[in-house]
């Protein structure tokens, strides 16, 4: 099992960012959430599968049609199993 917080930064808001990854986390069986930051940003923290969390990451890299990625920051932490569904906060 892996846990990743990640920031995603570029044209990321506006763009279904965040219905696009709860689909696919959903489809991957990770736990977690995705929300957007006053600042522009994407925030999520992925909890799952090694090889589920790398796909994800992939897709996060690449974004949705209409985003524009300028950058992912990934930190790797502690898997703690607090959450129990992967969902989108606001």
């Amino acid at each position: 099992m892996k846990r990743v917080h990640i920031f995603i930064s570029g044209i990321v808001q506006g763009v279904f960012f965040r219905s696009n990854i709860k689909e696919k986390a959903n489809k991957l069986n990770l736990k977690g959430f995705v929300k957007n930051l006053p600042n522009g940003k994407v925030e999520a923290i992925f909890e799952g599968k090694e090889e589920n969390i790398n796909e994800i990451l992939k897709f996060c890299k690449k974004g949705p049609s209409g985003a524009n990625i300028k950058d992912v920051e990934i930190k790797e932490g502690k898997v703690n199993n607090e959450f129990n569904s992967f969902e989108v906060r606001y």
